[in-house]
């Protein structure tokens, strides 16, 4: 990483509180370099989501998967463990398993035949006997398991650092809202069969950006915000918030930008839902009290788990991994989390009601990846123009609330500050960040729900 790894090529953020504004250099999104820095910085170092447990239901389940372009085995052992393998055979470094999900009790690399157990244990070696100790070579030759998983709430996360603070002082405030989702039903929740998968022209961070901010909702969306309307829901951005949950999380609390289903009745949902909807809220009230079940029913989340985990718990669920491939291309893997236990004619409109608007061909993602894709695009305009001042992006909005100690609004940037300031200390640029005048003596982070 060159003499001085901690010194940052350039300015990468300005913070000014006297002129009230955060602007962010925009080589942060185009620089091989940096990204190159994530990668052996963020990527390396920090706790990364693998999937949901209910992905791998059942002893020997297994699926395949990329995280910071290590291809891993995400399995449950015949014993019922999970575990996260790098997927590369000990042996000579081949793909092992090269089918993207099923169930098995072994592991064989086609190259060499040796075979592995799916608790990571060697199962056959091919002419063993050709290797002097054997015995000891062997257990020398078990799959390379990532140094730490863990699990909250059934999201598994795993590390590439031995080292890693534990998960739950990384997730900090994020994890509540995790066993907020767990508890939304009874009978607890669970992922369903198949991956919507596709890739952005975009910068991994643009996608963070896009899901924290608020303030483009009505202009991007005002297909999905005139038929909302035409349907009885009236769409509103007041006493809608935006926090900061610190170690780069963030949140976006929302309650006016549509129904969930089984949560809060809108009439496109129908009559038959309105009495299951009133049936279910009165049964989380006895289960968790009126303040937590007005937390978990009464509001719809946004929540990004630094660095790659995005939750849309808005009309459904959605689960977002983001896995970044170029400084201008992210891959996106998105699945739909839903009740254990629900009635079909609930779960068939819960499906229609998310993929008609968070799903890849909704009213919402292709608006959303058109407008990160044109960022992307964009910010070409500004590169090496000789005047360097031109080539950052503002985010200012809503610093005059800060300073007086005022919760940042859906609409505001404050979500993506916070992000921005946790990447700066993340990718080890000690001088990266300008800061300018006195941050306010209140600055909100955080958010009490329990």
């Amino acid at each position: 990483m060159g003499s001085n790894p901690r010194t940052a090529p350039a300015t990468m953020i300005v913070e000014d509180w006297d002129q009230l504004t955060f602007r962010v250099n925009r080589e942060a999104y185009r620089s091989p370099e940096l990204f190159a820095r994530e990668r052996g910085w963020v990527w390396m170092h920090t706790w990364l989501y693998l999937g949901h447990e209910t992905e791998i239901p059942n002893p020997n389940d297994f699926k395949v998967r990329t995280l910071g372009g290590r291809p891993l085995i995400f399995c449950r052992d015949t014993a019922g463990e999970v575990h996260a393998f790098l997927n590369s055979c000990p042996h000579r470094g081949t793909v092992l398993c090269r089918d993207n999900e099923g169930s098995t009790r072994l592991f064989q690399c086609f190259y060499h035949a040796w075979t592995f157990r799916n608790n990571g244990e060697v199962a056959a070696i091919p002419d063993a006997g050709a290797y002097e100790s054997s015995d000891e070579f062997r257990a020398s030759m078990g799959l390379r398991g990532v140094p730490r998983l863990e699990i909250h709430e059934g999201f598994v996360f795993v590390s590439f650092d031995p080292d890693v603070p534990p998960l739950l002082e990384h997730l900090g405030d994020a994890a509540d809202y995790l066993t907020m989702i767990e508890q939304q039903h009874v009978g607890g929740m669970t992922t369903l069969p198949g991956t919507q998968l596709y890739s952005v022209r975009g910068n991994w961070k643009l996608a963070v950006e896009n899901a924290m901010d608020g303030y483009h909702f009505a202009p991007t969306h005002n297909t999905f915000v005139g038929y909302l309307r035409e349907s009885g829901y009236a769409v509103t951005d007041d006493n809608q918030y935006a926090y900061n949950l610190g170690n780069g999380h963030g949140l976006l609390v929302l309650t006016g930008h549509g129904g969930r289903i089984s949560m809060i009745w809108e009439p496109r949902f129908g009559e038959a839902e309105r009495v299951r909807t009133d049936a279910h809220r009165a049964e989380m009230t006895q289960r968790l009290g009126e303040k937590r079940a007005h937390h978990v029913a009464d509001e719809s989340h946004i929540l990004f788990v630094f660095p790659n985990l995005l939750l849309f718990d808005i009309e459904g669920l959605s689960i977002r991994q983001l896995e970044p491939v170029a400084p201008d291309q992210t891959d996106v893997r998105a699945w739909q989390l839903v009740p254990l236990a629900e009635d079909p004619e609930t779960r068939a409109l819960r499906m229609k009601t998310v993929v008609s608007f968070v799903g890849p061909g909704g009213l919402a993602t292709p608006d959303d990846i058109e407008a990160y894709e044109a960022v992307q695009r964009g910010i070409q305009a500004t590169a090496g123009t000789g005047i360097p001042e031109l080539d950052f992006s503002d985010m200012s909005r809503g610093m005059a609330d800060e300073v007086k100690g005022v919760q940042g609004r859906s609409v505001d940037e404050g979500a993506m500050r916070g992000f921005w300031r946790h990447w700066i200390d993340a990718i080890g640029f000690d001088d990266g960040i300008e800061i300018h005048g006195e941050r306010p003596a209140s600055f909100p982070v955080g958010r009490d729900v329990r």
